[in-house]
């Protein structure tokens, strides 16, 4: 169904380049970084509460079309059980007509990667490391990949006018969370597999359902081009039971990604002397995106991620502010401590549900 290695093809030709640096430049970012993960390991497992083995995933640095590539490898591994499905259960052309759906899927996938590999700062994979749901033993070496993307990095540093040693530790907090979140609690990852086993075992594949599907979408896309902020293609395109799902799936990410913001605020000012200032003028420049580039992040959804910083990270302060540290980490406990999406916006629920 898709053309992976036409996808990186794909990809290779429409990155961009990063900023122009000197080679001895680039290597010195490329040092700080490693060092800045090594360095951050200790302060986030203090602040948290969170412990983990050292070093449990690797580190890697890498350039935009080695972001582009990690995620691919991601893609195809995560998005096989889907594949699987559809190839029982539906007509698939053969043959040219299928080679030439494939290229079609793969140009797509990887102009949607090229775009997004200039925006990503850091990310953590938890799925990289033999085969997906697969129950990791939690003495196993390596749990995952963390992935810094230097250039993209650079190249924010350089337009919020920051102190570069200061940024690259500020980023290295936040992906260093990731990696405690998932090596500390090693349930994680498979209740994450679970859930796109889920969204799969729900995907409609009768014809006529797709149609009604793609029909709703293209007028959800007219909605949005006409400037309806409460468009979203994304919600159009699942059906109720995939809808759950992403609400689950919503509660999670919303929980990972408010906690690593809440925690590289948290320990920043004890190791980063700027903090305050990268801060601030980071929050400024998520703001400033042009039209064109506004549009692009609600086609892709990467408004709704922004929020889930926000809201994670709403929920994560006003927990701990009323149980303390230790009463946030009951979320750890199970998936069934993790909160709901709706528990995000109204942590009193969580509260309630959990310490009763």
């Amino acid at each position: 169904m898709v053309d992976w290695g036409f996808a990186l093809q794909t990809a290779g030709k429409l990155v961009r380049p990063g900023p122009q640096i000197s080679r001895v430049r680039a290597a010195e970012a490329v040092a700080e970084l490693r060092e800045g993960a090594a360095r951050s390991e200790q302060p986030v497992r203090d602040f948290t509460g969170l412990h983990a083995r050292s070093a449990t995933a690797p580190v890697l640095v890498v350039d935009r079309i080695g972001w582009v590539q990690a995620n691919i490898e991601g893609f195809e591994a995560v998005t096989q059980p889907l594949v699987d499905k559809i190839g029982k259960q539906s007509r698939l052309p053969s043959g040219f007509g299928r080679a030439v759906g494939a290229k079609v899927s793969g140009a797509e996938v990887g102009a949607l990667l090229a775009y997004l590999s200039g925006k990503v700062l850091g990310q953590f994979d938890p799925f990289w490391g033999g085969s997906i749901g697969q129950h990791i033993d939690p003495s196993s070496p390596e749990v995952g990949r963390m992935l810094l993307v230097a250039p993209n990095i650079v190249q924010i540093e350089q337009e919020l006018g920051v102190n570069p040693t200061d940024f690259r530790l500020w980023v290295c907090l936040h992906e260093e969370t990731h990696r405690v979140q998932f090596t500390a609690v090693p349930w994680m990852r498979d209740h994450m597999h679970s859930l796109i086993g889920e969204f799969v075992d729900a995907t409609e594949i009768n014809p006529d359902e797709v149609r009604k599907l793609l029909g709703d979408s293209t007028r959800e896309l007219g909605r949005i081009l006409r400037g309806d902020p409460n468009g979203s293609i994304m919600d159009v395109l699942q059906n109720p039971a995939q809808r759950a799902v992403v609400d689950k799936l919503t509660g999670v990410m919303s929980l990972l990604e408010g906690h690593a913001d809440v925690v590289m605020d948290g320990v920043g000012p004890g190791v980063i002397p700027s903090v305050k200032k990268i801060r601030s003028r980071f929050n400024e420049r998520r703001k400033g995106a042009g039209g064109l580039d506004l549009l692009l992040r609600r086609l892709l959804g990467l408004d709704a991620k922004m929020k889930q910083y926000r809201d994670g990270a709403a929920f994560v302060r006003t927990v701990t502010d009323k149980v303390g540290h230790d009463g946030f980490n009951a979320v750890w406990s199970s998936p069934q401590e993790l909160p709901t999406s709706s528990e995000i916006t109204d942590p009193d629920a969580w509260v309630a549900r959990v310490h009763r």
